[in-house]
């Protein structure tokens, strides 16, 4: 393996990502600051407690994952549109780095940035409310692949979009309503059955029901489906990634 091409690829994007240090660091910080202001303060006040959990402290797992996922697929997805964009992918595709150096490069640079935005939230949400963490390794756990399968799914996105507004068609007409419908901040046990048996075939729900259980030992669905999700998820990604390298889907013409 080209552990060279690899960690020019890696430290390229992530040289990107610093040269805006700043804006990815003070962005969400102010996000999570104004989720905190809306949620727990208007709604906190009229919901004291979620399960046994504050509603405060309930959210923040739901706020890191719908950060998480958005930032994961955004920095993956214009990390290797932008080549595409400006020609230099050709180069990079006559270069003798292979198709799986190409993605452990871009992926992991992608997933870097999503689980350092993961770790401001996390740092940002402990100012608000007093977070306990039952099962810190599957918090981390949990985490990791979550940031490691949206990269990837971000990297098909970037690999299939022709302009930068489908860069964002994904992330902003399902990615991010199915976080926020997949009890992010709420608790699906809250709805009525029918729409509770509906939720259940979303698919963000057994990622967020997973990164809650970590936090508080609570979860809307078993932590075994939620492995199960994450881990099908992340196979069916590794799938698309290995068709469009072998077929040359959108990258050789």
């Amino acid at each position: 393996m080209n552990f060279l091409a690899i960690r020019a690829i890696y430290k390229f994007e992530m040289a990107r990502f610093f040269r805006t240090l700043l804006q990815s660091f003070v962005s969400p910080v102010l996000s999570t600051s104004l989720y905190f202001v809306v949620f727990g303060a208007a709604i906190g006040s009229r919901i004291q407690e979620v399960e046994g959990v504050s509603y405060g402290a309930f959210i923040v797992p739901g706020l890191i994952m719908l950060s998480v996922m958005t930032q994961a697929i955004s920095a993956a997805s214009f990390g290797i549109y932008f080549p595409k964009f400006i020609g230099t992918i050709f180069e990079l595709l006559s270069a003798p780095v292979t198709f799986f150096e190409i993605v452990i490069g871009y992926v992991g640079a992608a997933a870097t940035k999503a689980l350092f935005i993961g770790t401001v939230i996390l740092a940002t949400a402990a100012l608000f409310v007093d977070l306990q963490i039952q099962y810190p390794l599957a918090m981390v756990a949990f985490l990791l692949m979550t940031c490691i399968s949206f990269s990837l799914f971000g990297f098909i996105i970037g690999i299939w979009a022709q302009s930068f507004e489908q860069l964002q068609l994904v992330p902003l007409l399902i990615v991010t309503p199915l976080v926020f419908l997949g009890g992010s901040f709420y608790s699906i046990s809250m709805l009525p059955p029918v729409w509770q048996t509906i939720t259940l075939f979303n698919p963000v729900v057994y990622l967020v029901s997973g990164f809650r259980w970590s936090f508080f030992g609570q979860a809307d669905v078993s932590i075994g489906f939620s492995l199960f999700a994450i881990a099908a998820f992340t196979a069916i990604c590794l799938f698309l990634v290995w068709r469009i390298f072998k077929t040359g889907y959108r990258i050789r013409s």
